[in-house]
């Protein structure tokens, strides 16, 4: 047992690459995770980590070590979920992390806890990137293309990038056609929280064409403020097409230049690989891949 407990150190120590965080994660001081570290090095004659006063990085033999302890670890939680899963219900507080946009998953979240009551869910809205781990959570929903983080993850659902305006504004102002068209439109932007960056419209371009430098009418980071706006008849908007259908099957709102938009998006449930998916977070991940994009 002492050599499992120095395999779910070493693991945390990987993912964290810091002895500090690993050790707050843990609840013991950062040179305790050091020794238990260096004992394992000892004991196994090879150095799983490269050290400097500011960074560790795993060495190829460390890698190597990674997989085979994430494999273990997740083999012994499935042991022991398999022996509570006979006689134990969903249970216990789930941590999660979800894109700041709740309209999509307010239908999702109220029927789960309707059908797991015992679930206790902490759910944190935020578009700011997250370091599960150390952060504690559970698993994280996200967006986008993912990298390879080393975190264990399943697809939720694809969606699309649109550009919708109201039919009050596109009939005072007619409906662009094309790129260039827009430089004649009030266009509604969306600021990154995390990066302080502009989401750029995913535009159809040719082969030898610049991206127009799109009117700045209004930039926020609020997606309910640019959907509020865009009723309004107060410009173009860019949005995933999850967050306005109430509005385009009411008609209230209309998708402009839809041949002239680029590919779509994917949403994904992501949680740290060297965990099994517990019976909570698993109904919850099978519940929102059910619900939100059906």
């Amino acid at each position: 047992m002492d050599s499992l407990s120095g395999i779910s150190v070493f693991v945390l120590v990987a993912e964290t690459r810091s002895f500090s965080e690993a050790g707050r994660v843990l609840g013991v001081s950062p040179s305790a995770v050091g020794k238990s570290v260096a004992r394992m090095e000892e004991r196994l004659k090879v150095r799983l980590f490269h050290r400097s006063t500011r960074h560790i990085a795993l060495t190829s033999e460390g890698e190597k070590f990674l997989e085979r302890c994430r494999r273990i670890l997740c083999e012994v939680e499935a042991a022991e979920l398999e022996l509570s899963e006979a006689s134990d219900a969903p249970h216990g507080k789930l941590r999660v992390s979800l894109p700041r946009y709740s309209g999509l998953f307010e239908t999702a979240v109220a029927s789960f806890m309707r059908q797991y009551p015992d679930v206790e869910l902490d759910l944190d809205f935020t578009d700011r990137m997250v370091d599960v781990i150390g952060e504690g959570y559970d698993a994280v929903i996200r967006t986008g293309e993912m990298e390879d983080s080393g975190l264990k993850r399943r697809r939720l659902g694809p969606f699309r990038r649109v550009l919708a305006a109201s039919p009050a504004y596109l009939q005072e102002h007619g409906s662009p056609k094309r790129a260039a068209d827009l430089l004649r439109h009030s266009c509604l932007h969306y600021r990154y929280p995390s990066t302080g960056r502009l989401e750029k419209w995913p535009l159809k371009l040719g082969p030898d064409a610049q991206a127009p430098e799109l009117p700045l009418t209004l930039v926020c980071n609020s997606v309910e403020m640019r959907i509020f706006l865009a009723l309004d008849g107060q410009g173009i908007v860019c949005l995933p097409d999850f967050t306005i259908r109430k509005e385009l099957a009411a008609g209230q709102l209309q998708i402009v230049m839809d041949d002239r938009m680029r590919g779509g998006g994917t949403m994904w449930a992501l949680w740290p690989a060297s965990r099994h998916a517990s019976p909570k977070l698993r109904v919850f991940i099978d519940h929102l891949a059910k619900h939100l994009f059906a």
